[in-house]
């Protein structure tokens, strides 16, 4: 397997986006762990150069960091995110979000198989995409349009995303992605 390959139509390799997962993981801990405020002075980032197996083990690593946070963390307990203050369930979404849209991207480049359970991504739509919910495609199709990596029918690519991370009840019912006359 080619870890060198671009991902898609991204400006990332294989290796740079499990990288990339990797700090992902980890920053969701530390942002969570941190409560309300932006800890910028941390400076999370996974090389890309390593061999295959040590970013694997990096990503099963700093994942489960951001379980034992999780585990650890009032479901009240609000973390910093620069789309809202997150909750510990907008936390977990955002987490599905990222591995199984960047699972998708490099299964497709890879042309490896890749059947995400449905269950986890209608409830990553649900959660993160409120203003999605009544589409008329599969969890898989919508969550991966959500994310602007295709059209769907009747819809076409989204050029931008944003994800609902503070709680549901705080939603003003709009889609934050389109533009506001």
């Amino acid at each position: 397997m080619d870890w060198a390959v671009r991902v898609g139509d991204t400006e990332w390799d294989v290796a740079r986006t499990v990288a990339h997962l990797a700090d992902a993981c980890l920053w969701y801990a530390i942002d969570l762990t941190a409560g309300g405020r932006e800890l910028n002075l941390v400076d999370v980032h996974t090389p890309q150069d390593p061999e295959p197996d040590a970013l694997l083990d990096t990503l099963r690593t700093t994942s489960t960091i951001f379980l034992t946070v999780l585990e650890a963390t009032p479901p009240d307990h609000r973390g910093f995110h620069p789309y809202g203050s997150a909750d510990r369930s907008g936390f977990v979404a955002m987490a599905c979000d990222e591995l199984l849209v960047h699972t998708g991207d490099m299964a497709g480049t890879l042309t490896l198989p890749f059947d995400p359970p449905a269950d986890v991504v209608a409830a990553t739509v649900h959660r993160l995409f409120p203003w999605a919910h009544g589409i008329d495609a599969d969890p898989w199709s919508t969550l991966l349009w959500c994310n602007g990596r295709q059209a769907l029918p009747g819809r076409p690519r989204r050029t931008r995303w944003r994800w609902q991370c503070a709680p549901l009840e705080e939603w003003d019912g709009t889609d934050p992605t389109t533009p506001r006359l």
